[in-house]
């Protein structure tokens, strides 16, 4: 098990081999969300936007706006 120091601006580290294996990279965002009890992260990678592509039927609108949200945030 990996283990991580919480700062006291509440950051962790993720480690290497676990970025790696889930294709965490510099900027990638991370979904948080709580379930039993745990804390859960997600990396909103491109890999699993393009494998959800049509799950909520939504005809390319969702990516679309996806794909707006990170050039602004690239902007900043």
């Amino acid at each position: 098990m990996d283990t991580s120091i919480v700062t006291t601006k509440g950051q962790v580290v993720i480690p290497s081999k676990l970025r790696r294996r889930f294709g965490i990279k510099n900027g990638t965002r991370i979904h948080f969300y709580e379930k039993e009890g745990e804390i859960r992260l997600i990396p909103l990678t491109h890999e699993l936007v393009d494998s959800n592509i049509g799950f909520l039927e939504t005809k390319g609108k969702l990516l679309k706006i996806l794909a707006e949200e990170k050039k602004k945030e690239r902007e900043l």
